[in-house]
């Protein structure tokens, strides 16, 4: 069975390739990420793997489906780039990784606070360069502090459970409150309370109709002023632009992401040599209190050992007539 995968690094070819649960199938990599333009590279293939900036609309599930693919097999938890409603009348199953390492994603996120908040990139950039002076650099204690997880799955508990590590008090927001939550002593609250009273934020709900722009102009608002935020989730849950105005007025003091609303045509590639055409991630970059990772939180051994593992056996299973993992619309 012929494999395409779209949207490939070098991390990509090594994981896939060093599985066991490749053998029998032909693996091919295609660094292009998919789109319509991209879709024929696909012809003859009946599996397509995808990652989360490759298009998978309406358009170009067609593409596929007329060259011959039968699967979509995402190597990612969230699909909400599919369309499912094509891609059933199209007769595409679709499957995905539901869970890999959330103490990836999590640990990640408390990166970004640790280096937020004790200014780490600033330090860095400055002794590199013979400064050694602390000035700017203060921080504060974690200890005591409240901290508010917005989506508490498996990335939002493993995330509370190192920051009740630090001995923080934790809030929670989610539909569906998660019993480990309750045992660590988060209080589950409405969105708006829980921005109302939590000094950190971290977002690790997935993106949906409800969720998208979650964090917006008038929700910033209800922040205390100088809160720190953080996005390890997906970029649209937050209405980017709004973004800046809170930063410029203080009411933000501090910005942590590794995902953009606007990613899809710039993370995963250097573009160092490029000048950069996102003029609303061009001004966050100017803030000293702001750090952008480019959506690597994922990006540990374990995890992409684990992505590769679930992706493959769901490709095996489907052809064997006893799929996992489905996506159904």
């Amino acid at each position: 069975m012929r494999v395409l995968f779209f949207s490939s690094q070098t991390y990509d070819q090594d994981s896939f390739s060093n599985t066991p649960a490749s053998h029998g199938l032909e693996l091919h990599f295609q660094a292009a990420r998919l789109s319509e333009g991209t879709a024929p590279l696909a012809s003859g293939h009946e599996v397509v793997c995808a990652f989360i900036n490759d298009d998978l609309s309406a358009p170009v599930l067609k593409r596929l489906a007329a060259g011959g693919t039968r699967l979509i097999a995402l190597r990612s938890a969230g699909y909400n780039h599919v369309d499912l409603t094509a891609a059933k009348q199209l007769g595409l199953a679709v499957v995905r990784v539901p869970a890999y390492s959330p103490h990836a994603v999590a640990e990640h996120a408390v990166a970004l606070i640790l280096a937020l908040n004790r200014r780490l990139h600033r330090a860095y950039n400055r002794t590199r360069e013979g400064n050694f002076s602390l000035h700017g650099l203060t921080g504060f204690d974690l200890h005591g502090k409240t901290v508010g997880v917005v989506g508490t799955g498996q990335i939002g508990t493993a995330f509370a459970r190192i920051m009740a590590g630090f001995g923080c008090q934790l809030l929670a927001y989610d539909p569906h409150p998660n019993p480990e939550l309750l045992a660590l002593g988060a209080r589950y609250l409405e969105l708006p309370a829980l921005l109302r009273q939590a000094q950190i934020i971290s977002l690790h709900c997935p993106l949906t109709e409800q969720t998208r722009h979650l964090i917006n102009s008038q929700s910033l608002a209800q922040l205390q002023p100088g809160a720190m935020l953080i996005n390890t989730g997906r970029g649209a849950l937050i209405d980017t632009p709004a973004l800046i105005e809170a930063l410029k007025d203080g009411q933000l003091g501090y910005l942590g992401l590794d995902v953009y609303e606007e990613e899809a045509q710039l993370f995963f590639e250097d573009r160092s040599d490029l000048p950069l055409q996102d003029d609303v991630l061009a001004r966050l970059l100017t803030f000293p209190n702001v750090i952008v990772t480019a959506h690597q939180a994922f990006l540990t051994h374990e995890a992409l050992a684990a992505i590769a593992a679930t992706t493959l056996d769901n490709i095996t299973r489907w052809a064997a007539g006893n799929p996992q993992n489905l996506v159904e619309g």
